[in-house]
């Protein structure tokens, strides 16, 4: 074997290293697992709450105002089809209402036959994914079950208690109601920031308030046929920021018709499964923009419904 051949040999396996090299580096940038949490985290951004950052936050409650933030839960409440909502007031005893005992005590009991992806909601981490792969790499074969979820229920989250900001994108846009289509990217959520003299920080909840919700009142298939939103871009860019959670006064926070008309839903999959950032939806935003708040107390105890990949919320915001 010559020197020259040896020469030609020893380069082409180096080239071939450093492609290999390139190429693991790559498939190592392109995946969205293992979480920067640690392989075994199921609980996402909620890992950037923190005593200090809750104490930080009951700082800004100077008014002792409170803002419910959940629309009403009911037959009418905003819902993708075919969620529905349908209660069954039960009496107690035998039915009729037979008094209880030498003081005739009565009462009443309720059965609940509903969505939890209905009206105002958290969605966790189990609710969307990318091709059957959710947050932190787990696969839907191994934890969604008919009887629930055997990892990342809603019922495994910690209480939240947080800095919460609101980015009125109305306001910004000079529009009471922003039409379906309006698209949040990083410019306009870094617009609406600056605009409310705010920095968006780690641990923070962002609500985004569109006058959406206005009209749900006023005309509710035009309301669930399209909304303004949260674009691909936006979500990253608040992702890389270390938000908690992302919220609007839309039905699926995402802006509606989608940027690309081939892909369906693409912000859910963005900060549920790759960033591990909850949704929130349905948001009441109106009381707080209509006082022009920028950042509060935001408080949410979540439902410990066991198995839940959803839940039904009503938030406080607290000034």
């Amino acid at each position: 074997m010559n020197l020259h051949f040896l020469t030609v040999l020893k380069g082409a396996l180096r080239g071939i290293a450093v492609l290999t090299l390139l190429a693991g580096t790559a498939q190592a940038g392109d995946s969205w697992y293992p979480s920067k949490y640690g392989t075994d985290d199921t609980i996402g951004a909620l890992n950037e709450l923190s005593p200090e950052k809750t104490l930080q936050a009951s700082g800004l409650v100077k008014l002792g105002k409170t803002y419910a933030l959940g629309v009403e839960t009911g037959p009418d409440s905003p819902a993708y089809s075919p969620r529905s909502y349908n209660v069954t007031v039960l009496q107690l005893d035998d039915g009729m209402g037979t008094p209880l005992g030498s003081n005739k005590a009565t009462g009443n009991d309720d059965l609940m036959t509903f969505w939890m992806g209905i009206g105002s909601q958290i969605d966790g981490l189990g609710h969307m994914g990318e091709n059957h792969m959710y947050y932190n790499g787990n696969s839907a074969k191994d934890f969604v079950t008919p009887s629930g979820l055997t990892k990342l229920s809603i019922d495994k989250l910690p209480p939240v208690a947080t800095r919460g900001v609101l980015l009125d994108m109305a306001k910004l846009m000079g529009k009471d109601i922003l039409p379906e289509g309006t698209a949040f990217k990083r410019n306009e959520i870094q617009a609406a920031a600056k605009a409310a003299n705010i920095t968006i920080e780690a641990g923070d909840v962002v609500l985004f308030h569109t006058g959406w919700l206005n009209v749900m009142e006023s005309d509710p298939k035009r309301f669930m046929a399209g909304e303004p939103g949260l674009g691909v871009d936006g979500a990253k860019y608040l992702a890389s920021l270390g938000v908690a959670a992302v919220g609007s006064d839309s039905w699926a926070l995402e802006v509606l018709p989608g940027e690309n008309p081939t892909e369906l839903f693409p912000v859910h999959p963005e900060l549920l499964a790759k960033n591990g950032v909850y949704i929130l939806e349905n948001m009441d935003t109106r009381a707080l923009a209509a006082d022009g708040a920028t950042e509060f107390l935001f408080v949410l105890g979540v439902p410990r419904f066991v198995g839940a990949v959803q839940a039904v919320i009503n938030p406080i915001a607290i000034r």
